[in-house]
């Protein structure tokens, strides 16, 4: 962590459930290698997606098409007016932060532009996606360069394009979660547009919740991408929710705050507000009465 602002997260192998089904290592290492096919074949066949015509419809099968390499089934709940709606409409969508697959199964529903860590676009498989998909790419060990970020953000989401923002900033275990920060709202605010939450939880085929998708503590994402190749039955449940209208917050902080209850609301957590410290006054003792005169 280079500053104190950096986010963190408390997460770690501790948080990873145990006993969760898994395949065998032959299938593992072909959901690997259909995984990096498919993203080489979508690398080769970039000049196609810049045509205009089925262009979208293309991006959303090169990120299915990666989550069916890797197993996962889409659960999606919600959302039919966010998923037809024609493109040009500008909004913020933002996520809970779990897991690598979150930005993938974003794009899966809607291809998007995202606000990601500037880390992502040198990382293999994913790297090379985000890349072309024109990211806006967020240096969080260098503040100086925020208020520029914020900007660009702005001006994407002024002149019609989504874009995916994940506002904890970093992942976590997916039983636990983090606050929405407030700096990405106003980009929303200024720029004039709705702001739409997606709730995203991992499961197995059975119901159970799972965590092993997630990202977290210092692993690297060979280390991840080996543990969701090797589970069974993976289920990625993605709950659409209402848009926020333009207008409906006055503050950042405030639109924050709906955006997360949306979230929460949808997966059924509970997340308790932050309250503020109480002022607290310091009380003189009582002066002493004072003694009868003589007489």
């Amino acid at each position: 962590m280079s500053h104190a602002w950096m986010p963190a997260s408390p997460c770690g192998d501790g948080c990873l459930t145990e006993g969760d089904p898994v395949v065998a290592f032959p299938r593992r290492a072909l959901r690997v290698t259909a995984a990096i096919l498919v993203v080489f074949a979508a690398l080769a066949s970039a000049p196609l997606l810049l045509v205009s015509w089925g262009r979208e419809r293309r991006i959303r099968l090169i990120f299915r098409g990666v989550l069916r390499a890797f197993g996962v089934r889409l659960d999606i709940r919600g959302g039919e007016d966010f998923l037809t709606a024609p493109a040009g409409r500008g909004a913020l969508v933002v996520n809970n932060h779990i897991s690598w697959l979150d930005i993938v199964a974003i794009n899966a529903l809607r291809p998007m532009r995202a606000l990601a860590k500037k880390e992502i676009a040198g990382w293999p498989v994913l790297g090379g996606l985000v890349r072309r998909g024109g990211s806006i790419f967020l240096d969080r060990e260098r503040l100086t360069t925020l208020p520029a970020t914020m900007a660009s953000l702005a001006d994407a989401l002024r002149t019609g394009s989504l874009v995916s923002v994940t506002p904890e900033g970093t992942t976590w275990c997916g039983l636990a979660s983090g606050r929405f920060t407030t700096a990405t709202f106003q980009a929303a605010i200024d720029g004039g547009v709705p702001v739409r939450p997606i709730a995203l939880r991992y499961r197995l085929a059975d119901g159970r919740e799972t965590s092993r998708p997630a990202f977290i503590g210092p692993e690297s994402l060979i280390a991840s991408l080996r543990r969701v190749s090797a589970l069974r039955g993976l289920v990625l449940e993605i709950h659409v929710c209402q848009e926020i209208a333009p207008g409906r917050a006055e503050t950042r902080r405030e639109l924050a705050g709906l955006a997360e209850a949306a979230v929460h609301s949808a997966l059924g957590t509970v997340q308790i507000p932050a309250q503020p410290r109480r002022r607290t006054t310091r009380r003189l003792p009582a002066a002493p009465l004072a003694s009868p005169p003589a007489k």
